[in-house]
């Protein structure tokens, strides 16, 4: 006797299997469905992860190009502006910026750069000769040694 010759005799079996078939059916077709949409979000990781090590990498480079080049000291490579810490003097820095925060320590207050091209010797007539300056101011705040306000004056830092 074989299966169908049991199912024609148990019509309860056959309906049975039946059931269970379109039960493992759908549960199937639920469950692709659920792999389909794992595999899609697992794609949208990798490329998450793809920009984000690629972002990284670019912030990584801009900021490496930003830092000032190190000079050469000895055979050392040494940073020609340090960052103002506790225990880092103005001795620390080159006589060029020396002077420079010298003058903006002796004002009386604020000090535009002109002012300090006037102090330092800078021609201030010329745009040129001052930008320079400027730059040097620039990078003692961005250093910590100075502070620059909104309106372009510079002070020393608080």
């Amino acid at each position: 006797m074989g299966f169908y010759d049991l199912c024609i005799l148990d019509p309860e079996l056959l309906e049975r299997i039946t059931a269970r078939r379109a039960e493992l059916d759908e549960l199937e077709e639920r469950l692709a469905k659920e792999l389909a949409e794992v595999r899609a979000e697992r794609d949208e990781l990798t490329v998450a992860e793809r920009v984000l090590e690629r972002v990284s990498g670019q912030l990584a480079e801009e900021r490496a190009s930003d830092l000032p080049a190190p000079g050469q000291v000895a055979g050392r490579a040494v940073m020609l502006i340090p960052h103002r810490e506790p225990g880092v003097e103005k001795g620390t820095l080159t006589p060029a910026y020396q002077r420079i925060l010298t003058v903006v320590r002796q004002a009386a207050g604020l000090v535009m750069a002109r002012e300090v091209g006037e102090a330092v010797g800078v021609d201030i007539s010329v745009r040129a000769k001052l930008e320079p300056l400027r730059g040097k101011l620039v990078r003692l705040v961005d250093r910590g040694w100075l502070r620059k306000l909104p309106d372009g004056r510079f002070t020393t830092r608080l």
